[in-house]
C-alpha cells in the first residue's frame, strides 16, 4: 500500500513514536471518507481502526445510562483530533461517534495501534493517564534546566551529610571537635533524662559559636540546652524542591532527613543543608530568603519582596510543577507578612494576637501578588489603643510591596475582620445561621484561613468553630452550590468557548473546583488548607472516587499554569494581569489540555450534585 499523505506525525501523541514507529504508520494508515450522519463507531462497540481527523467535525454522544432513547452531546471533534482508541484499547466504545458533516479521517489499523501501545510505554501512557501525561509533556515542552533535575531528585538520592548524634551532657568543647573532625556543619543532640520536651535536638557551628562569643556559656557547659528543638524533618523520598520549601518556611538551613516519616522517630539517614540543595540548583528563592532574613527595615524587606515576580517568571519558564510553585511562593510571602507584622505591632502585643491569611494565599495557593486578603484573631482581654493605626500601617506597606488593597476590605485594617476570639465564634455562628450573600462569602474566605504570625494557639478555637460547621448538611449544600453557579466554558459541542476577551478561567475552572473540594473536605472533617491535600485526603476517606482523584489536581494545576502564563505576559507587556486567558493564543497541547480540563470540571460538577442533592 502507498502511503498516505498528509497525516501530521510531529504533533502529540505521535511525536511520543521513535522514527521507525511514525514510519510503520505512515505505511500502514490509510484514509476513509464517511458520509454526513454515519455512524463511525457505535457505544460499546470494539474498532478496527483508530481514527484521526483530517476534514469535517465528528460528534460523540453519550448514550442514556437507563438504555432509554435520550443522549447527551460529549464533544465534538475536528480536524486532527483522536477517537476510537479507547475502542481498541479496551474493546469498546465510551461514546456513540457520528459524522456531523463529511469527514475524512486516517485510519490506523488496531493490530498496529496495539503493537505500538505495548513497544511504547510514553505512548501507552498518554491514552491511559490522559491529563496527567499532557500535562507533564506541555511542561517539558518550556525550557529545560537544572529546575527539573530538582524537581525529579529524592531528598534520599541527594548528596546528604552524615548524622552525628552526642549525648546532652556532651560538653561545648567536645562537640567543636566532634564538628571538625565529621565536617559537619551540625550535630543530633539526643535528649536528657530530665529534658521536658524529650526530643532530638539539632546544634549547628553557629549556635555554639553564638552561645560562647555573645551569650558567656562556658565552654564545659553541656550541649543539651542549647540544641534547636523541635528538629524539622523531611522524608527521604521527598523531592529536593519540597525540602527547600520546608527551610525557606522554617527559615532555617538544615533539615533532618529520616526514612519514612519526616520526624526524630524515624531512621535518621542524615542531614541535608542548603548547601546540599545548591549543589543541584542555585536557588534564586533562597537569596530572597536571606535577604529577607538580613533586611535592617521595611525598605530592604520591600526590596527582597520586589524579588518574588522574577523568581516565579523565572521558575514557570524553566517548567517548574505548579504545586512546588504555589508552595514555594507561598513560604516567602509568609515570611514577608510575618517580617512586616514584627515590625508594625510591638513584641509584648504579638502574642496577644495573630494574623491570619485568606483566600488563596491561606490554602498556600498564591503565585502572584494580588490582593490583600487577611484578618486578625485578637485574645479576649486584649486592650490596645494603637490597633487601628498599627493595623493601617500593616495595610499600607503590603501596598508599598506590592500587595495591593483589597477591593472588598477582606483586611485587618478593616475592624470587621479583626475580631476576640469570642467575637469570632459569635461571628461564625452568625454565618451558620443567616446564610444570606453577604455571610456566605464572608464565610467562604475565612474557610482557608491559615495562621502567619503572632500566637498561632488563638487561632485554635476559631477552627474548632469553623470546623463544626461541617456537621450542618444544609449550610454545606448551600456552600456547594457556589459550585454550580458559573458556567463551564465549553460550547453546546464541548469545545472551548471562543469568547470575546477570552475567558474568565478563575469563575469557569478554578473557583469550581477550588470551592467543591473546600465543602466537601469540611463536610468530612478534613483538616487541610491546600486544594491538592484535600482532594488526596478525600479519595482516601472515601469521598472521593480515585479518577476524580486523579483528575481533578491535574486539572487545577493546568488551570493555574496557563492562568500564570497569560498573566506574566501580561505583566511583560505592561497590562494588569487578570484571570482572562485566550484559548486562541495558545498552543494546540495547550488547548487541548485546557478543554480535557474543563470536561473535568464539569464531571467534578456533576460529583457535587450527586454528593449534595443539588439541581441547577
Amino acid at each position: 500500500m502507498e502511503p498516505v499523505p498528509g497525516l501530521d506525525l510531529g504533533v502529540p501523541p505521535f511525536d511520543l513514536l521513535d522514527a521507525a514507529e511514525q514510519a510503520r504508520v505512515q505505511r500502514a494508515v490509510d484514509l476513509g471518507f464517511h458520509p454526513a450522519g454515519r455512524v463511525l463507531l457505535a457505544a460499546g462497540a470494539a474498532s478496527e481502526h483508530v481514527h484521526v481527523i483530517l476534514k469535517g467535525v465528528v460528534r460523540a454522544w453519550d448514550e442514556a445510562a437507563d438504555g432509554g432513547e435520550g443522549r447527551r452531546l460529549f464533544a465534538d471533534f475536528g480536524p486532527g483530533d483522536v477517537f476510537g482508541a479507547w475502542a481498541v484499547i479496551a474493546g469498546r466504545a465510551r461514546h456513540r461517534y457520528e459524522a456531523a458533516e463529511d469527514v475524512l479521517s486516517f485510519l490506523i489499523p488496531a493490530p498496529l495501534f496495539r503493537e505500538l501501545l505495548a513497544g511504547n510505554p510514553a505512548f501507552a501512557a498518554w491514552f491511559h493517564e490522559g491529563l496527567s501525561l499532557k500535562r507533564r509533556l506541555a511542561a517539558s515542552a518550556q525550557q529545560p534546566s537544572e529546575l527539573s533535575e530538582l524537581m525529579l531528585t529524592r531528598v534520599g538520592d541527594a548528596q546528604l551529610a552524615p548524622a552525628v548524634r552526642v549525648a546532652a551532657a556532651t560538653p561545648v568543647t567536645e562537640a567543636a571537635r566532634r564538628l571538625r573532625e565529621a565536617r559537619v556543619d551540625c550535630l543530633l543532640v539526643d535528649p536528657s533524662p530530665t529534658d521536658a520536651d524529650g526530643g532530638l535536638g539539632m546544634l549547628t557551628r553557629t549556635d555554639l559559636l553564638e552561645a560562647i562569643a555573645l551569650d558567656g556559656v562556658p565552654v564545659d557547659a553541656p550541649v543539651g540546652p542549647l540544641a534547636q528543638r523541635p528538629v524539622i524533618g523531611v522524608r527521604d523520598h521527598d523531592v529536593l524542591f519540597q525540602a527547600l520549601v520546608t527551610m525557606t518556611e522554617h527559615h532555617i538551613e538544615r533539615v533532618l532527613v529520616s526514612e519514612g516519616e519526616a520526624s526524630a522517630q524515624g531512621r535518621v539517614l542524615g542531614t541535608l543543608g542548603m548547601a546540599e540543595v545548591l549543589a543541584h540548583y542555585t536557588s534564586h528563592s533562597h537569596l530572597i530568603s536571606l535577604r529577607l532574613e538580613r533586611a535592617g527595615d521595611l525598605a530592604e524587606v520591600a526590596e527582597a519582596a520586589r524579588s518574588m515576580t522574577a523568581l516565579v517568571r523565572q521558575l514557570h519558564a524553566q517548567g517548574a510543577r505548579m504545586s512546588y510553585l504555589m508552595e514555594l511562593v507561598s513560604a516567602l510571602n509568609s515570611r514577608i507578612l510575618a517580617r512586616v507584622f514584627a515590625e508594625v505591632v510591638p513584641a509584648p502585643l504579638r502574642e496577644r494576637m495573630c494574623l491570619l491569611v485568606l483566600g488563596s494565599e491561606g490554602r498556600r495557593e498564591q503565585i502572584l501578588k494580588t490582593d490583600q486578603d487577611n484578618a486578625l484573631v485578637l485574645d479576649d482581654a486584649l486592650e490596645w489603643d494603637g490597633l487601628d493605626a498599627a493595623m493601617r500601617r500593616f495595610g499600607e506597606v503590603l501596598a508599598d510591596i506590592g500587595y495591593p488593597p483589597c477591593p472588598g476590605g477582606v483586611m485587618v485594617r478593616n475592624p470587621h475582620w479583626r475580631m476576640r476570639v469570642g467575637q469570632w465564634r459569635e461571628r461564625i455562628e452568625h454565618w451558620r445561621r443567616e446564610r444570606d450573600g453577604g455571610s456566605a462569602l464572608d464565610l467562604a474566605i475565612a474557610l482557608d484561613a491559615r495562621p502567619v504570625a503572632g500566637n498561632t494557639a488563638l487561632y485554635a478555637p476559631v477552627a474548632e468553630a469553623i470546623a463544626a460547621l461541617g456537621r450542618d448538611e444544609i449550610l454545606m449544600r448551600e456552600l456547594a452550590r457556589a459550585s454550580l453557579e458559573f458556567s463551564t466554558p465549553l460550547n453546546l459541542f464541548g469545545r472551548v468557548r471562543d469568547d470575546a476577551g477570552g475567558i474568565d478561567i478563575k469563575k469557569g475552572g478554578v473557583f469550581p473546583l477550588v470551592n467543591g473540594i473546600r465543602v466537601l473536605a469540611l463536610r468530612h472533617g478534613i483538616d487541610r488548607h491546600n486544594s491538592f491535600d484535600r482532594c488526596a485526603a478525600l479519595v482516601d476517606a472515601g469521598a472521593l472516587s480515585s479518577e476524580l482523584g486523579r483528575d481533578v489536581p491535574q486539572a487545577l494545576a493546568v488551570f493555574m499554569r496557563l492562568r500564570l502564563g497569560a498573566q506574566l505576559q501580561a505583566l511583560a507587556a505592561g497590562r494588569a494581569a487578570d484571570n482572562r486567558l485566550d484559548p486562541a493564543s495558545l498552543r494546540r497541547l495547550d488547548r487541548e489540555l485546557l478543554r480535557d480540563a474543563l470536561r473535568v470540571v464539569n464531571a467534578f460538577k456533576d460529583h457535587l450534585r450527586g454528593a449534595f442533592h443539588l439541581r441547577d
